[in-house]
């Protein structure tokens, strides 16, 4: 059975799928462009940088000298970035030639985050004078993992993990967890993927499915974007002030409050102090398939056992998704893979590449020594119970039987076949099943043919 993969795009992908309209908004803010040409490639960023100050358009064929032959490729893909994200645009020159100048709105905005002035991004905190609970790096640190964990450990089903009404719709939304009438809402194919993820591209995910529902939220999605540009350049350990926030900001804030990109000690608060994971949050996705600070810690015996050296509640509650837990130590759990917990698993939409990977890649060293770090038998039986598992394939169809005569069987049978709607045929019983779209179709079909 073919499984969707977890499609996550970087910022600049993000970006270019907005209609020009919103990306000229964004641009009116310092904070948007200066993240935006902080993540260009090198080679782009230098092609900004020397349009920056020009005030006429610079001739194309002048760009392209830029640049040796043995490096196009490096060049094209650069143009197709720079013109993708709007930030130049074509215009003819006094001769008829095509020149290039940078995007206004964005060459202004961008002087101002290099070079200074304009308004100040947030708004000082001295008038509010100290803060009593002031908190230091480490605990803000601290505060963010437990917030960021607890989501994690509500997705793999954890007891004690509670989240929000709206959060656990979001995470159903994004297709992370399903929900079938009143039972609890379990994790699918694609949060496990997520899971997978590294800490920075997970949040980074999820602030792009939080992204796409603003506009259902009637929140301003330049607003709230501009203002994540804002928080990664917010200084850690620092403390910034609510005061002027639009109404949609405020909540927006709670929200981040949750996911635990800020740390707000009351929902009134007038202060609040932004976490690493805001700071690091406009990198976006790292490339990177697995946390590395949660390798190393399994090993597993050709007996399908499973042995996790961990005390990590959400590595344990990961384990568990695909496995029987047998005994707990403080500091190892053995587990059991069996034909009855795979399956289980699989039918929640894990796939079996989806388990092996997982064990791989966060096998104990002294699994990596040997080759292949799984052992074949435990790879080939997961395959196979999921084989077990997806030996049929239902399809959706409308039977047509009670045929007169064979004549008007395969009458009918080629001009479904012909429409290419035909999914089933038993001609010596005179049967046939035709996918419900083509139903109307072949069924208009035949009254004609009775009627002549």
């Amino acid at each position: 059975m073919q499984r969707e993969k977890l499609q996550c795009k970087n910022l600049h992908e993000y970006m270019r799928s907005l209609s020009p309209a919103i990306l000229d908004k964004l641009y009116n803010h310092p904070a948007t462009c200066l993240a935006v040409f902080r993540e260009l490639p090198p080679l782009a960023r230098n092609y900004v940088m020397r349009l920056l100050f020009l005030d006429q358009p610079l001739p194309q064929a002048a760009v392209t000298f830029w640049v040796k032959k043995d490096n196009q490729r490096d060049h094209d893909d650069c143009m197709g970035i720079v013109t993708g994200l709007r930030l130049w645009h074509s215009q003819q020159l006094p001769g008829g030639l095509q020149g290039l100048v940078l995007n206004p709105i964005f060459k202004e905005n961008l002087r101002i985050a290099l070079l200074g002035g304009g308004k100040a991004w947030a708004d000082d905190t001295s008038q509010l004078g100290p803060d009593k609970h002031a908190r230091d790096i480490t605990s803000l640190d601290k505060y963010a993992m437990e917030r960021w964990e607890v989501i994690l450990h509500f997705m793999v089903g954890s007891p004690s993990a509670a989240v929000s009404q709206d959060l656990a719709q979001l995470l159903i939304q994004a297709g992370l967890m399903k929900s079938e009438g009143t039972e609890a809402p379990c994790i699918t194919s694609a949060g496990f993927q997520f899971l997978l993820l590294d800490t920075s591209s997970q949040l980074w995910y999820f602030m792009l499915q939080y992204l796409h529902t603003a506009e259902t939220r009637k929140m301003d999605l330049v607003e709230i974007l501009s203002f994540v540009f804002q928080l990664s350049f917010s200084t850690l350990g620092k403390d910034y002030s609510v005061e002027g926030m639009s109404e949609s900001l405020l909540t927006f804030l709670q929200h981040l409050r949750e996911f635990g990109l800020v740390f707000q000690r009351k929902r009134k608060s007038r202060r609040f102090y932004p976490t690493r994971l805001a700071i690091n949050l406009a990198l976006g996705v790292t490339g990177s398939a697995v946390d590395v600070h949660r390798q190393g810690y399994i090993v597993v015996e050709t007996n399908y056992r499973i042995y996790a050296y961990t005390d990590s509640e959400l590595q344990l509650a990961l384990v568990a998704l695909f496995s029987e837990m047998l005994y707990r130590f403080p500091n190892l759990v053995v587990a059991q893979l069996s034909r009855e917990s795979v399956q289980q698993s699989i039918a929640n939409g894990i796939s079996a590449e989806q388990i092996i990977h997982f064990l791989r890649t966060r096998a104990h060293p002294v699994m990596l020594k040997t080759t292949p770090v799984l052992p074949p038998t435990i790879t080939d039986q997961v395959r196979l119970w999921e084989l077990e598992r997806d030996r049929l394939q239902f399809t959706e169809g409308v039977l047509y039987n009670q045929f007169l005569s064979q004549v008007d069987f395969e009458l009918l049978r080629d001009y479904a076949r012909d429409l290419g709607v035909l999914v089933w045929e038993n001609p010596p019983k005179r049967l046939m099943v035709v996918t419900p779209t083509g139903h109307p179709d072949v069924k208009r079909f035949w009254k004609r043919q009775k009627h002549n």
